[in-house]
């Protein structure tokens, strides 16, 4: 018992450990020993416990009289003993200051303050409760203390309901996929959703929309390269409105709805993918399968459709496709030009000269590879920009010699 003491003080701890004879105990647990404050409430909330009856009621019958300015001051106290910040935290007598200094002394244990929660009638301190969320992370049991209290006003459960679905219900939703997923041998569908936050600005994405997107991650970590994403561009994923999420996703649909008809469930993963906050879309737009990055490259935010580009699986053909499409950002299709195994594409660098999207400096670059045959439908094409034709005008006729 004496490694729970605090005080050094011999006499206390020979009070409290039991080996002092029975008239000094007794007359420590009657206040009538020359102790220091610290040292005597220790000692009377040991001795308020304990299993000699006589002792146990002198100790509470002295703890009664403390004066409410005796107590404060070892509420607020770092050196106060653990016992004795317990005691006041679970004396429902103890005055509402006397309970707000020892919510905020950091010494304070835990399980004190989960007792605390439970049965304080003050909605106002519950919620000077739920505004630590350190402490609640670490000892979860506060916040079921809070939830639990009748008298919790509607901050308090906001903060303690807030709390718990971002350290506990969604980590362990996401744990529980990725646990299940590396049982079926989904090795990159686990890994990503052991990172992933699984949260939209609707909430937290339900366990079947995580199940269903699951089924479209087919690259691992180990196959991934992020080198082409410095550390500075991820201040582009910022959290997203629903509101702007929202356009986005209509963005999307009407995009695809140019190529041809969109069938219902075409919508559905849609909506599901793009509802994703923006640094799991990225994530997904780098290990998804040939659906997903179909979905992703047509994303408004650069970052996430440019990892699209940057995603291992992507195919010679999918890059075709999407050299030429008008829905892209120019950006996509700068990088696009830039790789030099796609570059000696002529079908890849003619649709990305054709494309009104491409930024001009790069279809400027472009031109001098393209046929002369070509070269002569792009001078007449009104879609391109004007200084894209009159580029192709001219090297056209550089080529015939005039």
């Amino acid at each position: 018992m004496s490694s729970e003491i605090t005080s050094t003080n011999p006499v206390v701890h020979a009070i409290i450990s039991g080996s002092a004879p029975h008239p000094a105990r007794l007359a420590a647990a009657s206040g009538l020993l020359p102790l220091p404050q610290n040292d005597l409430l220790e000692v009377l909330v040991a001795l308020s416990t304990d299993q000699d009856a006589e002792i146990s009621k002198s100790a509470l019958e002295t703890l009664s009289e403390q004066t409410p300015d005796d107590l404060l001051i070892a509420a607020k106290a770092d050196d106060s003993a653990l016992s004795v910040l317990t005691y006041l935290a679970t004396h429902r007598a103890a005055k509402r200051e006397i309970h707000e200094a020892i919510v905020q002394n950091t010494k304070t244990p835990d399980q004190a303050l989960a007792t605390l929660a439970s049965q304080t009638p003050d909605g106002q301190l519950l919620e000077l409760l739920a505004i630590n969320q350190q402490r609640l992370v670490r000892f979860p049991g506060i916040i079921e203390a809070i939830l639990g209290n009748s008298a919790r006003t509607s901050e308090a459960e906001r903060r303690a309901r807030e709390t718990k679905r971002e350290f506990f219900e969604k980590e362990r939703g996401a744990r529980q996929i990725a646990e299940e997923l590396r049982a079926r041998g989904k090795i990159a569908a686990a890994e990503f959703f052991e990172t992933a936050d699984l949260t939209t600005p609707e909430g937290e994405m339900s366990i079947d929309d995580a199940w269903i997107i699951a089924q479209h991650i087919e690259v691992s970590d180990e196959d991934i390269d992020d080198s082409w994403l410095p550390a500075e561009r991820y201040a582009e994923l910022v959290p997203e409105s629903a509101e702007e999420i929202a356009l986005n996703v209509q963005r999307v649909i009407e995009s695809e709805k140019l190529e041809g008809e969109v069938s219902p469930d075409r919508v559905s993963l849609i909506r599901r993918i793009m509802f994703m906050n923006t640094r799991d879309r990225m994530k997904l737009a780098t290990k998804g399968d040939r659906e997903a990055r179909s979905v992703l490259v047509r994303d408004s935010n650069k970052v996430v459709s440019s990892a699209v580009i940057n995603n291992p699986r992507i195919t010679d053909q999918e890059v075709e496709n999407i050299a030429a499409m008008r829905t892209v950002s120019d950006e996509v299709l700068r990088l696009i030009s830039m790789n030099r195994a796609w570059a000696r594409s002529y079908t890849i660098i003619h649709n990305l000269a054709r494309n009104p999207r491409t930024p001009i400096p790069t279809v400027l670059n472009i031109l001098p590879r393209i046929r002369t045959k070509d070269l002569q439908g792009l001078s007449l094409n009104r879609n391109v920009s004007e200084a894209t034709r009159r580029q192709a005008y001219r090297l056209v006729q550089a080529r015939s010699g005039k």
